[in-house]
């Protein structure tokens, strides 16, 4: 196959060495990295997003990372714009885009394109999140069900978020947001991509995740908050949601011990990694998934 002709994706869960693996497939095909990972866009959280270090590019270009600013909002739409720009930009230097990443959603809106869904009231969202912790997954997604039987064999009955989303839109929107995806057409043909899941074995993810817990600690995380807290970031932002924003926040207030910290994002992670691999097994059925051992011998055969 000819990997220079197409844009490569590498997704996969937090911690498996995605940004590694790109970087030894741009040196083998001519590539150039974007980022799709929605906390590594921001500047000010290089270490807690785990954004790669610059000093380990190895020369490959990469784009779109710690260049916005936290206390502005930026959306899957903002990225698919800058996203498109830069694939035709290193195509015309007869270069590969190769975009690596662990956000779904941003893959998602860039292969099938992204749904224009109709804003949807924040009283009316807030009133549905609300329904879904009182009634409970089980039976808020009957619920759904009933509202929107197109839902069923789509969405996982355990996916909260996507369920919560299917509701609310057919409810504001009387129309299902199946028809709205149904609609909804990329700037790219499906031939164009070439997409690869590093599929890691959980226990090994686990070890990982716990590593780069402490090392996160130790490269200056707490300063990275500390510096954080300073901007008066709005609590709506996103970038809020950034995993250990809150657990070293308790930190500095002197209401967690600095192991029970550690433990605490360790934690998050391992459940934002199970969320990602959930996500992957519902969303990205046509996707290579590789091994980790299996990494190296795929480059071979390039």
């Amino acid at each position: 196959m000819d990997f220079k002709s197409k844009i490569i994706l590498i997704s996969g869960p937090t911690a498996s060495g995605k940004s590694k693996f790109a970087i030894k497939l741009a040196k083998k095909i001519n590539g150039e990295i974007i980022n799709a990972d929605s906390m590594q866009v921001y500047k000010e959280l290089k270490i807690l997003s785990a954004r790669p270090d610059p000093k380990k590019y190895q020369k490959i270009k990469h784009h779109l990372y710690g260049f916005h600013n936290v206390t502005k909002n930026f959306s899957t739409g903002n990225w698919l714009k800058l996203v498109s720009k830069k694939i035709e930009e290193i195509k015309k230097r007869k270069k590969t885009p190769i975009l690596v990443g662990g956000t779904g959603l941003y893959f998602k809106a860039l292969t099938d394109g992204l749904v224009k869904i109709p804003n949807i009231p924040v009283k009316i969202r807030n009133q549905i999140r609300a329904q879904r912790l009182n009634t409970g997954q089980n039976k808020f997604f009957k619920k759904l069900l009933k509202l929107d039987p197109a839902s069923k064999n789509k969405i996982n009955p355990t996916d909260t978020h996507r369920s919560i989303r299917a509701y609310e839109v057919k409810l504001y929107t009387k129309k299902s947001i199946h028809e709205w995806y149904k609609n909804t057409k990329s700037n790219f043909q499906k031939s164009d991509f070439y997409k690869i899941y590093i599929d890691f074995p959980r226990l090994e993810l686990i070890e990982r995740i716990n590593h780069r817990s402490k090392e996160m600690i130790k490269n200056g995380a707490i300063k990275e908050v500390k510096n954080f807290i300073k901007l008066k970031v709005k609590k709506d932002k996103s970038v809020n949601k950034a995993i250990g924003i809150n657990e070293i926040r308790q930190y500095l207030n002197n209401k967690m011990e600095l192991e029970d910290i550690i433990e605490n994002i360790s934690i998050k992670t391992r459940q934002y990694a199970k969320r990602q691999s959930t996500w992957a097994r519902g969303n990205m059925d046509s996707w290579l998934k590789l091994k980790p051992k299996e990494l190296n011998n795929f480059l071979k055969k390039i």
